[in-house]
């Protein structure tokens, strides 16, 4: 009896903030060009710096763009277009994310697949122009790509980031191809969808099911499903999540909280 592993890529394989964020700056230069007039590199460095704080909240990469504008309203208030003010503090968005976000979506008159388009559009630009910097922006958690290349296990990769960016990462920093069909990417449905699918395949019967990601809350939507009782659920430490997330994972029967020594040895 084998084991399968489905493992999210941004924040359990991939340190991928700093790349998103840079990205985020630079697609909100396009879609708001004047709210950036007079915005002075240290401003912009501070927002990249805040971005690290708040990232436990975006489930997609979309969303940079919208804590981007979000924490550039809160230092220049005359420009400031949302009302809600418990999202002008990295704590105000680190508790309410999921109620500010259909608020500010509404009154910036945003559209989510625009903004998708737009940010995978700005990452393709930037990789064409320059892959060596959008590469070096990322990095791999410690040991991760030596864990993958000799994982004895099957892998899986379930991501809401664009397939194409994590290919080109995996490849670029780790060295590793992992084939297109085991990449489920933004696109390819939910997590719990993603999933279904892989236990229901032939060829995984019999398999030990492993699912390691670092959002609570997608964990969280995982055992509402009784369907999947039978995946082995870790929540990764390491990754985008709070200490008070940790805490409350860790009080959750189904939920393993995982250390990444710990990931690496039991890909190994």
């Amino acid at each position: 009896m084998g084991d399968l592993y489905a493992l999210d890529f941004d924040g359990v394989l991939c340190d991928s903030c700093g790349e998103s964020s840079l990205s985020a700056v630079k697609a909100a230069k396009v879609r708001w060009p004047s709210l950036f007039n007079g915005v002075d590199s240290s401003l912009e460095d501070w927002i990249v710096d805040q971005m690290h704080v708040v990232r436990p909240v975006v489930e997609t990469g979309y969303e940079n763009l919208l804590l981007v504008r979000l924490l550039l309203e809160s230092r220049i208030p005359s420009i400031r277009k949302s009302s809600v003010a418990e999202g002008l503090t990295v704590e105000g968005i680190l508790e309410n994310w999921a109620k500010i976000k259909p608020i500010i979506m509404a009154e910036w008159n945003e559209d989510k697949d625009f903004l998708i388009d737009l940010f995978g559009k700005v990452r393709d630009e930037w990789m064409d122009n320059d892959l060596a910097t959008w590469i070096g922006a990322n990095r791999f958690y410690p040991g991760v790509p030596d864990a993958l290349k000799f994982a004895s296990s099957k892998l899986y990769i379930v991501t809401t980031k664009q397939s194409r960016f994590a290919d080109a990462l995996l490849k670029g920093i780790a060295g590793i191809t992992i084939p297109a069909e085991r990449i489920f990417g933004l696109g390819t449905g939910p997590k719990v969808k993603v999933l279904k699918q892989l236990q229901e395949m032939p060829e995984h019967q019999g398999l030990k099911l492993h699912f390691v990601e670092d959002r609570l809350a997608t964990l969280k939507n995982v055992i509402k499903e009784s369907e999947l009782d039978g995946w082995n659920l870790y929540l990764g430490d390491w990754g985008y999540n709070t200490q008070k997330e940790r805490e409350e994972a860790a009080g959750i029967s189904r939920i393993r909280v995982l250390e990444l020594s710990d990931f690496s040895n039991k890909l190994k």
